[in-house]
């Protein structure tokens, strides 16, 4: 009888930053890779127990955050391009779909050390043009201390920078990008109604309510240490993520009454449809899924600049706890 011996994966160290596109050693997340057979993957992880935006939620249970999963993931798919895909190390990303399930709340617990996370990839689709591969589809799954935690099915794609440039010249010129919109940053809405503490990690400048929708007023803060890790020209995947989540929060209080200290993330979806300009306003819709207040809400969302449409997305929140104030939403007749 033949024993296979999986590889161990390494905790050692971080990965290089540059490999995941990130500047702040503190921000990679990755530690080890091994292709036990191509196209799967396997790949070390260990989160931060303890991070300025990860760590900041005011919930009455305190785990790691969904996102910090999804960043996970998210540096996984460029390091796989690179290291077994040949993508070229100086190409640019971009981010097409994203569609983020945890499985286990539970397994999201923050232990009295870090959690040795196993991350399980596997290319189920390959994007060529002139037969070389210049995109790939990506399911994967995350454990956490042996614990099934999450699931991620993700499509992105790359391209040489030349091209890159190429491609935003030719968007931007479409567009009325003067005079520049700013966003204002002392505008931002307290910092318990998305159940932050800090805030500077508030995305949301304000809002409106509907009969069953809210719009909101979305900042983008080119400072943010982990939101802009280093210099973009675009609005960020993971701002759009972060933006649709507190959109979402207000949506629960507002349209159902309930705490956002008492709700979590568990599932989120997100079609990149166009690219985000730095100078424009942004704006996330908001509309409820849901027609009454159960253990879970589900609402679809849009982010859009001055009526073009950059992102649709789903999102699924989960009840923690019991919270006093819930009420029915208002559904027009």
């Amino acid at each position: 009888m033949t024993t296979f011996v999986e590889p161990r994966l390494s905790y050692r160290t971080s990965i290089p930053r540059e490999d995941v596109h990130r500047a702040a050693i503190c921000e990679v997340f990755l530690t080890d890779i091994v292709c036990d057979r191509y196209p799967k993957f396997r790949l070390g992880a260990q989160l931060p127990r303890v991070h300025s935006y990860y760590s900041d939620h005011d919930c009455v249970e305190q785990r790691y955050d969904p996102l910090l999963l999804l960043e996970t993931f998210r540096q996984a798919s460029i390091l796989i391009a690179h290291r077994y895909v040949q993508a070229p190390p100086d190409s640019a990303f971009i981010f097409n779909i994203g569609a983020l399930r945890i499985v286990s709340l539970d397994a999201l617990a923050i232990g009295p050390r870090p959690a040795d996370g196993v991350l399980d990839a596997e290319i189920v689709e390959e994007k060529t043009r002139d037969g070389i591969i210049v995109g790939i589809t990506l399911k994967m799954t995350l454990s956490l201390d042996n614990r099934p935690a999450a699931e991620m099915d993700m499509v992105i794609q790359w391209m040489p920078r030349a091209a890159w440039a190429r491609l935003r010249a030719k968007g931007r010129a479409s567009l009325a990008l003067e005079p520049v919109r700013a966003h204002g940053l002392d505008t931002r809405i307290d910092p318990r109604e998305v159940a932050r503490r800090l805030t500077g990690n508030v995305l949301v400048a304000g809002f409106e309510v509907h009969d069953n929708a809210i719009s909101t007023r979305i900042l983008v803060d080119e400072d943010h240490p982990a939101l802009f890790d280093h210099p973009l020209d675009h609005v960020p995947g993971v701002l759009v993520f972060e933006a649709v989540r507190q959109s979402a929060l207000v949506a629960a209080h507002e349209l159902f009454g309930l705490s956002p200290h008492r709700i979590v993330l568990v599932e989120c979806s997100v079609q990149f449809v166009s690219i985000g300009e730095l100078e424009l306003p942004v704006d996330c819709e908001v509309t409820t899924e849901s027609t009454e207040c159960g253990n879970q809400l589900a609402f679809a969302a849009s982010l859009h600049q001055e009526g073009r449409v950059i992102a649709s997305a789903t999102i699924l929140l989960q009840r923690i706890g019991t919270s006093p104030r819930v009420r029915a939403i208002r559904i027009p007749a």
